[in-house]
């Protein structure tokens, strides 16, 4: 038997250290995955009648939730498993074969292949009029932050051709959230967002789509039942209550982020101006093989070669002292 997708591979993404740990039996810090390091304590319990009942497949709750959070409707608010299925839905929603897919040409690898396996022909070319155009702010892997006023720009053009825009907001709630647009209603806007980063639960899996009521609706069609289990459901609910504590994260993260580029400089590296909590560094040399030696020393960042930027890395911003440790296996390994 021969797929359809035979000739597609999996996306390449950070955030190994469990499968490291496993394998080599020994511990990681793991700077490839970009999580808060000052993420609010959340309760981890659950009661025994969430467990053995399904959950609300409408997330009524949950969606009600959201909404007030962003201003918004709750039929303007998907929920999915990961902002990753989020992805998959809307293409497969959206997408049909000959649709026009618009997607950077470094960026993060999901939005391509989750629109090819809709049937969308791919273009790298940026502000062409494509059926669909995806955009992430701030940008992974560079952690640049671009304007609200520049996407607001952006989406007013995609519009006037009926295109979706789609906006990543991923790390935005650890940059600067005064840029985010997930507050306007637009026919043609669909903001993606996750808790993952910010509230540093990547193993509860939990993300969200911002749009269209129409499309909205659509797409709860599309999405598998109780993709959202109940233990998600309970920390997504959380973490929204506790939004006002990423403000100190934020400030830790900027001064952090500073000191790291700041020692990286001295080291020879070029980081990028990031907003994020994450910075991608040019080393001029080959970034898989300086990978793999700051692995042997028990560090793991991320090879930006699957991003097509064959030299460069980056590397998430942690406690002082795993910075700390970081930048000593940086020392060690390019000197």
């Amino acid at each position: 038997m021969t797929s359809n997708y035979q000739h597609l591979r999996k996306a390449e993404h950070g955030g190994r250290g469990a499968g490291e740990v496993f394998a080599n039996q020994r511990p990681f810090l793991d700077f490839s995955v970009n999580l808060n390091p000052c993420a609010p304590v959340l309760d981890y319990h659950l009661p025994k009648e969430r467990i053995i009942r399904y959950p609300d497949d409408d997330y009524s709750e949950l969606k009600d939730v959201i909404a007030r959070h962003h201003g918004r409707k709750p039929e303007e608010i998907c929920v999915g498993n990961g902002s990753v299925e989020v992805i998959r839905t809307l293409c497969h929603t959206y997408i049909k074969p000959g649709t026009t897919a618009m997607i950077p040409a470094h960026t993060f690898s999901e939005y391509a292949l989750s629109a090819k396996l809709a049937g969308a022909d791919i273009t790298h070319t940026m502000g062409a009029q494509a059926d669909i155009t995806f955009f992430c702010n701030p940008d992974n892997p560079s952690g640049i932050l671009t304007p609200r006023t520049e996407i607001i720009e952006k989406l007013n053009r995609i519009s006037k051709y009926g295109g979706i825009f789609c906006v990543d907001e991923a790390f935005i709630d650890l940059a600067d959230p005064a840029q985010q647009v997930s507050d306007i209603v637009h026919p043609s806007l669909f903001v993606l967002r996750s808790l993952t980063k910010s509230f540093s639960m990547a193993g509860v899996r939990f993300g969200y789509g911002i749009g269209d009521a129409s499309l909205i609706a659509a797409m709860e069609v599309m999405r598998p039942p109780w993709s959202v289990n109940a233990f998600a459901e309970s920390m997504a609910i959380q973490a929204f209550q506790r939004y006002t504590e990423l403000d100190d994260a934020r400030t830790y993260i900027s001064k952090e982020r500073e000191r790291i580029c700041r020692r990286g400089r001295e080291l020879g590296l070029t980081p990028t101006p990031a907003s994020a909590n994450f910075v991608m560094f040019k080393t001029g040399c080959n970034a898989s093989s300086l990978t793999n030696k700051m692995r042997q020393l028990g560090v793991l960042i991320r090879d930006c070669s699957s991003f097509g930027l064959a030299s460069n890395i980056r590397v998430a911003v942690m406690k002082r002292e795993e910075n700390d440790i970081l930048l000593e296996a940086l020392e060690k390994c390019l000197h």
